[in-house]
């Protein structure tokens, strides 16, 4: 069954459903995949679970399938938000990719001073982590918010969850230490390629709700800093604990 290609469908998922794919998820499964009538496909959305289904129809102009039964019931990942300032491009789509797949339940960009992107494409955005997701068996896709300025965002934020701060001023600490005396919900906060400026990493140490860590000596790249630090957190907060 894991070998069976799998489909995020937006629509409702339910049984006896049919449902008619759209162009490039007909692409997809008939030239790419070359599925025929009678194929299995998983299907699933962040609303109605996994489901398996089965090709009724493949040709040039129509590829429909129906619904057989339910797999799998939705499994949101751990209550972590990945807050990031967004990267250009080919790097922001690998970034979307990789919290998707270490399980950000929300992704949330935010404008900082040195942020350079000026436009922030949410579709593109959200076609990735829809693409992560089915690539990774997630029965889940991650959230994605409209960008905030970083001023705005703290001062509108949820009472209760814990904003985790990378900052390179944190270096000496140990960081697993700290990450193990917090509680979920929390937050990922990671900055842009030029870093936070000293104003903003101000402002951030006199948040109670913030907590900084440090990613160790070494200056990374600001898609590196993110995998890394969400790999962090899930290890010590979320679904990776024994």
């Amino acid at each position: 069954m894991r070998d069976t290609p799998r489909l995020y469908v937006a629509r409702k998922l339910a049984e006896r459903a049919e449902h008619a794919l759209e162009q490039d998820q007909a692409h997809y499964v008939r030239d790419v995949m070359r599925l025929k009538p009678g194929d299995p496909l998983r299907l699933f959305n962040e609303g109605d679970g996994e489901w398996l289904g089965f090709l009724t129809q493949a040709t040039r102009k129509t590829v429909t399938l129906r619904i057989e039964k339910k797999l799998a019931e939705v499994a949101p990942p751990p209550d972590i938000d990945f807050v990031f300032a967004p990267l250009k491009h080919a790097r922001l789509d690998y970034l979307v990719q990789k919290a998707t797949e270490l399980g950000a339940r929300r992704l949330r960009p935010v404008i900082t001073q040195r942020t350079i992107v000026g436009r922030v494409n949410l579709e593109r955005m959200r076609a990735n982590a829809v693409e992560a997701a089915e690539q990774c068996n997630l029965v889940f896709v991650p959230e994605v918010a409209e960008p905030l300025k970083l001023d705005r965002l703290l001062t509108g934020w949820e009472e209760g969850r814990a904003l985790i701060h990378c900052d390179e001023g944190a270096e000496g600490q140990d960081t697993l230490a700290v990450l193990k005396g917090l509680r979920l919900p929390a937050a990922l906060l990671v900055g842009p390629e030029g870093g936070f400026t000293p104003e903003e990493r101000a402002a951030l140490r006199r948040l109670p709700f913030v907590t900084a860590i440090s990613l160790g000596p070494r200056i990374m790249r600001a898609d590196t800093a993110g995998t890394a630090a969400l790999a962090l957190v899930q290890a010590t907060l979320g679904d990776w604990q024994p």
